[in-house]
């Protein structure tokens, strides 16, 4: 046993470059496990500036100083968290509370509808019908507690917001500003062979900027595309849930059977079953089909493919360590995942292996 460990730790660990990568790993986890939620404004900062990075160098492409670049970029992100924060966030927040004033009256409309089901339908009796009444009592009431203590809450949730919207542009202009400083700083830091690590940052530094550009660029054309149609059928909540809408993009295959429940519940307690309501199901099926068949491909055409499982699984285990960041990076970590398995450093007996394998097999 000893023997087989120490000739995976030779395989694996021969090579100091590994033995860097793998420390460079382990603090990185260890520091984002442990001083996430201090570190949240750095993480969101660092995600915008990524963002505005592909902006900045397709102007740089064009022979744009970078200086200038910067400015403008920098000057229309400040425009749209300001039209953000001032138009849209209140919008939401009162077509929020509002469906929450109305859960109620859903709740009892729906009780009405599940008491009919045994009269029309022998196969439900009506001691189920009650049971599934009482479970979904229960859960209302849960939900209004939660709902409650959320409110007591966001004396704090607006301060955090408010420190939010000061250190995060903040932060955005310096990292845009003084990109190359910084790299160049992290990096002395790093040990004079440094080519295995430089070469996973190469590939995963495209294949990051890629997925969050394209990703943000999804929640904003998905949600609008969503908004324009269901505000012309003058849905309730039509805002509140083009909103959902576009963030469901952000979980994978999830995402999308989630937010669908809202948005069914919401037509069918304004219209009832009839043409407003199919309607509105072929509309957002029309969206979704789009999404999943055209946009996506458009925007993560460079993207590494990942099987349906991996990409469940990724996000399944990273959003469970990091939460919101690990769902919305789930991809991308499990690209980078794969990336290390393949450039992973290994003692130079494992090029020998099949040469010699083979030779044996000719003898």
């Amino acid at each position: 046993m000893i023997k087989v460990l120490k000739g995976w730790f030779h395989r694996y660990f021969s090579d100091p470059q590994a033995v860097f990568l793998a420390i460079l790993l382990i603090s990185s986890i260890t520091i984002l496990m442990t001083m996430s939620k201090m570190l949240a404004p750095a993480l969101a900062s660092i995600v915008i500036a990524y963002l505005l990075e592909g902006v900045i160098q397709n102007f740089q492409r064009w022979h744009i100083p970078r200086s200038l670049a910067v400015f403008c970029v920098y000057s229309t992100f400040i425009t749209l968290l300001t039209f953000i924060i001032i138009i849209v966030l209140p919008i939401v927040s009162y077509q929020l509370t509002q469906l929450i004033q109305e859960l109620p009256s859903m709740v009892a409309k729906g009780h009405q509808l599940l008491k009919t089901l045994p009269e029309k339908y022998e196969i439900i009796s009506a001691i189920q019908i009650e049971g599934i009444i009482d479970s979904i009592r229960i859960r209302v009431h849960q939900i209004g507690q939660m709902l409650l203590s959320y409110s007591l809450a966001s004396i704090t949730a607006v301060i955090t917001l408010l420190v939010y919207s000061i250190l995060v542009p903040l932060l955005v202009f310096f990292f845009l500003k003084d990109k190359e400083t910084i790299i160049k700083w992290l990096i002395s830091f790093l040990p004079k062979e440094h080519t295995v690590a430089q070469k996973v940052w190469v590939e995963m530094d495209a294949q990051m900027g890629n997925y969050v550009r394209g990703k943000v660029y999804e929640i904003f054309l998905v949600g609008t595309f969503s908004y324009f149609p269901f505000a012309y059928m003058n849905l309730n909540y039509a805002s509140l849930l083009a909103f959902l809408v576009g963030l469901s993009v952000i979980i994978p295959y999830v995402g999308a059977v989630v937010v669908t429940f809202p948005v069914l519940m919401v037509a069918y307690f304004q219209w009832g079953i009839g043409s407003d309501f199919f309607s509105i199901i072929m509309i957002y099926g029309i969206i979704q089909g789009l999404d999943g068949n055209v946009l996506v491909p458009l925007l993560f055409s460079e993207a590494v493919n990942l099987h349906p499982v991996a990409i469940i699984m990724a996000v399944l285990v990273f959003g469970g360590i990091w939460g919101f960041w690990g769902v919305f990076f789930a991809i991308p970590l499990a690209t980078l995942v794969k990336a290390l398995l393949s450039s992973w450093p290994r003692s130079p007996m494992d090029d020998l292996m099949p040469q010699v394998v083979i030779s044996q097999e000719k003898e």
